[in-house]
């Protein structure tokens, strides 16, 4: 009699050979990623193979994209179904099981944590200098374009547009106001210079755009080097023209024009988000070791200001010693202008315990196993110590 196909099915979920052809995938791309990180950078090579579902390859000279294996994603997601499955099944539900259950209880929450790491982990950045207070963090790699009321001194209407918007090259309303940003061309890096007498006409008629030539480049693959994205983009309020602008995260002071009694500015900035509480950076300490200019320590003494829940104190913030609050990590990263600026990574994870939970189920479970395994050993022996004397 054949079997089912849900038997089937079944069967090849709970397969120790799923196991090794999943564990050998992963090894794979491990080694895949490894190797692209000299032309991708670690973060691209990570999301294109180990955070993905799928493996894409581009078609050269197209925009055409084909999956060519299971990415990181899909073969985690197996590989926990196969270990959940294979412990329903092969595992009895006894105490004399009960490390291997938390064991592999452990395990899975260890491709868990991964998941939530890979689908809701937010890294940015706080750059401080001595003195200042921000109520923002932003983003190390992601722009975004700033439109901004400046119209009242004491108070800034920010309107942000996101990168992928631009990418688009469409028009784009502003809420809330009465401007609508016209993308003629985006760029996603791009090498900016002073015009030269042999340049083609620039896209750009406004501000510094109409000096500067703009020429499309590869996207950087090093970690520590930014795209220089670059945009035109064309005003448009109350049916009038603006004329078109020239934006980008390399260019300096934002570019202002003025319509209806409002001076609006236009900038390209990194991606902000601003948060309900303030941060000063009240002193900076570079500690080295004597002769050298090796970093011994080197810390952020911070005062934290939230009105909202009444909270005003100092924390100090060093090496392996995060500041932890409203969901978010402050990570002492780097600092620079003379040690009088300090460089906070800003991780948001809501799955950062998820690991060392597990791994404190995976010990636990060991322990208990080998505690009852000991158990039994213990009194198999005392019983034939019983049965000689008798």
């Amino acid at each position: 009699m054949r079997p089912r196909p849900a038997s089937r099915v079944w069967d090849a979920l709970t397969s120790l050979k799923l196991t090794i052809v999943c564990l050998s995938l992963l090894m794979v791309l491990v080694i895949a990623c490894t190797l692209a990180q000299t032309t991708m950078g670690t973060l691209g090579a990570v999301n294109a193979y180990i955070r993905s579902f799928l493996v894409w390859w581009d078609v050269p000279g197209t925009a055409w994209r084909v999956p060519v294996a299971p990415g990181g994603g899909l073969v985690g997601l197996v590989l926990t179904v196969n270990l959940i499955a294979a412990q329903a099944r092969r595992l009895e539900l006894s105490w004399r099981k009960a490390g291997l259950w938390i064991v592999h209880a452990g395990l899975i929450l260890l491709f868990a944590g991964e998941f939530v790491t890979s689908l809701f982990q937010k890294d940015m950045q706080l750059s401080i200098e001595q003195g200042q207070t921000l109520n923002y963090v932003e983003s190390p790699r992601d722009v975004e374009l700033a439109l901004v009321d400046v119209t009242d001194p004491a108070h800034d209407e920010v309107y942000a547009v996101p990168e992928s918007l631009l990418a688009r090259k469409q028009g784009i309303p502003i809420p809330g106001t009465p401007v609508e940003l016209r993308v003629k061309a985006f760029y996603p890096n791009a090498e900016l210079a002073n015009r030269g007498p042999g340049d083609p006409p620039p896209l750009a008629n406004m501000g510094v755009g109409a000096m500067v030539s703009v020429r499309p480049m590869p996207p950087e693959a090093s970690d520590e080097a930014v795209n220089r994205r670059a945009a035109f983009v064309e005003p448009v309020a109350g049916g009038r023209s603006y004329g078109t602008w020239l934006v980008s995260n390399a260019l300096g002071a934002p570019q202002s024009f003025l319509h209806e009694g409002h001076t609006y500015t236009l900038s390209m900035r990194p991606t902000r988000r601003y948060l309900p509480y303030a941060i000063t950076l009240e002193k900076f300490s570079h500690d080295v070791y004597p002769g050298t200019d090796i970093p011994k320590n080197f810390s952020s003494l911070v005062h934290l200001s939230n009105p909202s829940r009444g909270e005003e104190r100092d924390v100090l913030i060093y090496m392996n010693q995060p500041l932890r609050y409203d969901g978010k990590a402050f990570y002492q990263a780097s600092f620079g202008k003379g040690d009088t600026l300090s460089v906070l990574q800003v991780v948001e994870n809501p799955g950062w315990l998820l690991p060392y939970v597990s791994c404190v189920l995976v010990g636990l479970g060991l322990i208990v196993h080998f505690a009852l395994v000991l158990r039994r050993s213990l009194r198999r022996r005392q019983a034939g110590q019983l049965v000689e004397t008798a």
